[in-house]
Parts: structure tokens; sequence; C-alpha cells
């Protein structure tokens, strides 16, 4: 079922108001590597990019 226009707008603004954006560039051929990691953990890469940020930073408390 496709989201209406109205519907996407709202998840934007939400997203807008409650996240940071932070572009991220890989040396080619990494891109694949990071998805298809995530996919063997079956989480999104977004999810695996979190998870590893996080890991590394409880690691340094």
């Amino acid at each position: 079922m496709a989201i209406r226009k109205k519907q996407q707008a709202c998840v934007n603004k939400y997203i807008k108001n409650h996240y940071d954006r932070i572009n991220l560039t890989v040396p080619a051929g990494k891109k694949e590597v990071i998805h298809k990691e995530a996919e063997k953990n079956g989480e999104s890469v977004n999810a695996f990019i979190n998870r590893a940020i996080d890991l590394l930073l409880d690691s340094q408390e």
C-alpha cells in the first residue's frame, strides 16, 4: 500500500524534529559489504551503523 503524500509529509516532519542526519561517504565497494553484514544480522543499514557506533561509544566509557 502506497503512503499518501500527506502521510509522508507527516513522517518527514517527525524525522526532521527527532533525528539528525549524517551523509556518510565510504570507499568504493564498502557499501555492499556493509549492506551484506546488516542483512546477515537481520537489520537495516541504518540500524547496523547505529549499533556499531553504540558499541564503539560504549567501549570507550
